[in-house]
Order: structure tokens, then sequence, then C-alpha cells
């Protein structure tokens, strides 16, 4: 490459939109805009990679093939997103313990745990004894 093909004063300017930008990001961060807080993250986002591949990368100037392969990305990048929003969006909606629980399903309620019962004068066999008295610790398995 023969040198730049931009003037450096456009490298300026646009190093200071990305540091506005990411001023922007802070700013915006402390506020609560509801169920928008994830699409103006992810627009301001957009906007400086798009400056940071234009001007820092070269892509704006460079040849067709490179601006398919750039575009190419975006689009997979925009697949990626997609997938990744209908399964955020999804997570606050009711699901059953069973699975879908649709016809000829039903929804299976779990068994409450086995309670042992042990008398408090048993003797239990492999139980640990202590103290003077021989009373076990904790629950002995019954015997078989």
């Amino acid at each position: 490459m023969a040198g730049h093909l931009a003037p450096k004063s456009l490298y300026y300017s646009i190093f200071g939109a990305l540091m506005v930008l990411t001023i922007v990001t802070v700013e915006v961060a402390t506020h609560n805009f509801g169920f928008l807080n994830f699409p103006v993250a992810i627009g301001i986002a957009i906007t400086k990679a798009t400056l940071v591949i234009l001007f820092f990368m070269h892509a704006k100037y460079s040849s067709k093939l490179t601006k398919l392969f750039v575009g190419t990305a975006f689009f997979f990048l925009s697949i990626l997103l997609g997938l990744t929003m209908t399964d955020y969006m999804s997570r606050g909606l009711d699901t059953y313990a069973g699975g879908s629980a649709g016809a000829g399903y039903s929804v299976r309620q779990p068994r409450p745990p086995a309670v042992l019962k042990v008398d408090e004068g048993e003797s239990h066999e492999g139980g640990a004894e202590s103290g003077a008295e021989g009373k076990s610790e904790g629950a002995a398995a019954p015997a078989h």
C-alpha cells in the first residue's frame, strides 16, 4: 500500500468519535431504559465496531472481495444475535416440569424424599459408638 488513503485528521476525528461513544456507553449503562437497555447498548457497540472496521481496518478503501467478507461476517453476526435474542426473550415464558405437557402427557410430580425412622433406644449394627453411654451419632442405615 502506498501511503495513507485518508488524511490523518480523519483518523483523529474517528478516534474522537470513538471516545465520545465510549463515554456515552458508560452514561447509558448507569440509566435504566427498561426493555430498551439491550438495543441501546448493542446499537452503540455496532456503531463503534463499524467505525473501527471501516476506517482503522481500511475496509472502506479495500477491494470488493474484502467488502464481501466484511458483509458476510456482519450477516452471520446478525444471525447469531438473532438466535441469541430468541433464547433471551423466551426466558420468562411458562415452562412445565414434565416437558411440553401436551395432549397425552401428564406433569410428573416429584416424589417426597424417603424418611428413615430411627428409635432412640435401638442399637444399630455398624453405627459409630461414641461417649460412655454407647449411643450412636446420626442416623444409621437399617439392618437387612
